[in-house]
């Protein structure tokens, strides 16, 4: 019988042969999706040779988090307030449509409606899935198998429909680059002194944020102190990209050991499913970008990358390539972040237990019923 500290060193080195091999391929978010699947595969292999603490989890949460919070800067903001009646439209309409395709995909498959709803916003691949983790009766293994479908086909489509005739890539004009390269600069050196204020507050908030039940605490507390401290006039260091890939890892592990794709029904039903959501989801951003460009005035490029559901680093990253407005870009996908993360998660909640006491009621109702 392995010892717990066994299991843990048995993890880390498996999910770090997986990072190093997604990166070593070139596949994309290489320190998430290489620890997944590797302590995915592992585990399943080796049955109770796996297992790994929340302690190292929630600290690559609060990492994610204070990085997230860099973004939101006074430019930034400035950026967003211009635009915001459109952006709050955009956002709204996107989730909508996503609620649609879920509803339909759910009645299709007669998979739980809560599983797909969270399976199918795009509020990133990282936070969908603490969310899914955090809601009672959601099945994490959907969640996730439809969230990284629908990111692996935007960072296919997405660079094709923006680099091909439909693109425009004329139009628009790059801007300096913000938080999402930061990192490749960042330096050991240049995370001091600042960091000694940021890293207690962080801490402070994600804890503060778990014990008053807030949603997603380790992440959205640090990234909120931060923009605050930000905003306040502190500036926040950008951190080194050996500490973002490690902190992928800590999650992306986490995540990995969660999943049962032995209790995935229909697997092969449940994947063609995930992917023909996943096409109508690009589709309407495309649709919606179109409506965008007429009505700002930007290149469709610019509005395609401003409303497809991706990462912002990975929109912006290509933003940047095609001469895009990259202040545009991030805008959008730094309105849309934030919105889901601070507005989705508490209505869902709202509706979850709605829809649990209706459901409850109907069932009291058809017991009675039957006596």
């Amino acid at each position: 019988m392995l010892s717990p500290k066994s299991k843990y060193g048995i993890t880390l080195l498996t999910a770090g042969l997986g990072g190093i091999l997604f990166q070593l391929f070139n596949l994309p978010l290489p320190w998430l999706l290489g620890p997944m699947l590797g302590s995915l595969i592992g585990s399943n292999a080796a049955k109770g040779c796996y297992a790994w603490p929340s302690l190292p989890r929630n600290a690559g949460m609060i990492i994610v988090g204070y990085t997230i919070g860099l973004a939101m800067t006074a430019p930034a903001l400035k950026e967003m307030s211009r635009g915001l009646p459109s952006m709050l439209l955009m956002t709204t309409m996107l989730i909508l449509w996503c609620a649609l395709i879920a509803a339909t995909v759910s009645k299709i498959s007669g998979i739980d409606y809560k599983t797909m709803l969270l399976g199918s916003i795009p509020g990133g691949l990282t936070q969908m899935i603490i969310l899914a983790e955090e809601t009672k009766g959601i099945d994490i293994t959907i969640v996730t198998v439809t969230q990284v479908i629908r990111l692996m086909m935007i960072i296919i489509t997405v660079p094709l429909l923006v680099f091909g005739p439909l693109g425009g890539v004329s139009g628009g004009g790059a801007s300096a680059a913000g938080v999402f390269s930061a990192a490749e600069q960042a330096t050991w050196a240049g995370l001091f002194p600042n960091l000694l204020v940021f890293i207690p507050v962080s801490i402070a908030a994600a804890v503060l944020g778990s014990k008053i039940k807030f949603p997603t605490p380790y992440l959205l507390g640090p990234a909120i102190v931060t923009a605050i401290l930000q905003l306040c006039g502190l500036s926040g260091p950008a951190l080194p990209q050996v500490l973002l890939a490690a902190a992928q890892l800590t999650i992306g592990t986490y995540v990995g050991l969660l999943l049962k794709p032995a209790t995935l029904e229909h697997k092969v039903r449940t994947l063609a499913l995930a992917l023909g959501s996943s096409v109508l989801l690009i589709g309407g951003a495309w649709l919606l970008s179109m409506f965008l460009t007429s009505s700002a005035g930007a290149s469709h490029a610019t509005a395609l990358l401003s409303l497809a559901p991706g990462g912002m680093d990975q929109m912006s990253l290509i933003a940047h390539e095609v001469n895009a407005d990259l202040s545009m870009v991030a805008g959008y996908q730094l309105f849309r972040t934030f919105f889901i993360f601070l507005a989705v998660p508490p209505i869902l909640r709202v509706l979850f237990k709605r829809a649990d006491r209706i459901s409850a009621r109907r069932g009291r109702q058809v017991r009675r019923e039957a006596k």
